[in-house]
């Protein structure tokens, strides 16, 4: 297993994701604004919580996906590269008379990923001894006189955290985390991560053609109870049906070529998906991909064809 991948598994792993967008969302009217234009129900979040939530249009689509950081003043919404300047247009549409602010805190701010059996114990021994015990939740801190805010997530498997803080301050994190066992490393290698852990990415996995229903994770990122907001109807309507006819699930195949973004899967000929995202991944010793599928075929365990060889949901 590689050596990386091993630390971000059984040990302690860092990886640099500051290319991911961060947004704030500040005046008195934040959390109202924010939970009439996302599928979660963000008024029953204290401070120190969070959630995990789609961004829908009128007619129930996808906008982005977001986790969210409810803090004392202020709102973060934390998201895939290159989504901060969409979502902010998006909401800027709707704003009449709201006491609410967008801002775009990407390039001030840094994130790193921290994950692996291990990495409690590493962001305790730095400083950081009193870490969110569950998914969402969140915590400020100082290390070496430098605030930062840690998350407990789920991008590349449970136990994950991002830290935050200003990016004149991320190399000096950084480096206290590495001096005290966690190891750097590689894009491909966190990516493998994710997609063995099951974290799709807006603009990657996930496009503004999907429905919320489409991507798997109900349980972590709707609300259906909580009442209206843009795209509701639809949403609601997805669930009183029963069904969508996508689903973004994982399939694996039994070949060394990694395949790419866009790679068709076929069932008895006929196809039925694209691959979105792939890896290959070391926890099963063979390519591995994000794929949307129509719903007949993405259910565990179903065979299916890519690259001329053999595929199977899983």
């Amino acid at each position: 297993m590689d050596l990386c991948h091993q630390a971000l598994t059984t040990g302690c792993g860092v990886a640099d994701l500051s290319s991911r967008s961060r947004v704030e969302l500040t005046g008195a009217d934040r959390v109202q604004f924010l939970n009439s234009f996302c599928t979660n129900d963000i008024k029953r979040l204290a401070v120190g919580e969070g959630c995990e939530a789609f961004l829908t249009n009128h007619q129930g689509k996808t906008v982005g996906h977001v986790l969210v950081r409810v803090q004392a003043e202020v709102l973060v919404l934390d998201t895939s590269p290159e989504q901060a300047a969409k979502i902010i247009q998006h909401f800027d549409r709707f704003v009449i008379s709201d006491r609410v602010e967008f801002h775009d805190r990407t390039a001030v701010t840094g994130e790193l990923l921290v994950v692996g059996k291990n990495a409690r114990r590493v962001l305790s021994e730095i400083g950081l001894g009193s870490l969110p015990a569950n998914r969402w939740q969140h915590t400020l801190a100082t290390v070496q006189g430098v605030q930062v805010a840690v998350q407990k997530v789920d991008y590349a498997g449970e136990d994950s955290y991002f830290l935050t803080t200003r990016a004149d301050d991320l190399a000096a994190i950084q480096r206290t985390l590495t001096t005290t066992g966690a190891v750097p490393c590689d894009a491909a290698t966190v990516d493998a991560a994710r997609i063995e852990a099951g974290f799709p990415l807006f603009g990657t996995d996930i496009t503004d053609d999907n429905f919320p229903q489409e991507i798997g994770r109900n349980q972590q990122a709707i609300s259906f109870t909580k009442g209206c907001y843009l795209g509701q109807e639809t949403v609601a309507r997805i669930d009183a049906m029963g069904h969508v006819n996508w689903l973004l699930a994982r399939v694996k195949f039994a070949a060394a070529e990694i395949p790419v973004t866009g790679t068709e899967l076929f069932a008895a000929d006929k196809p039925v998906g694209k691959v979105t995202s792939a890896c290959w991944s070391p926890k099963i010793d063979c390519p591995l991909a994000f794929a949307l599928l129509r719903r007949p075929h993405a259910k565990l365990g179903t065979q299916l064809t890519g690259l001329g060889v053999p595929a199977e949901v899983c």
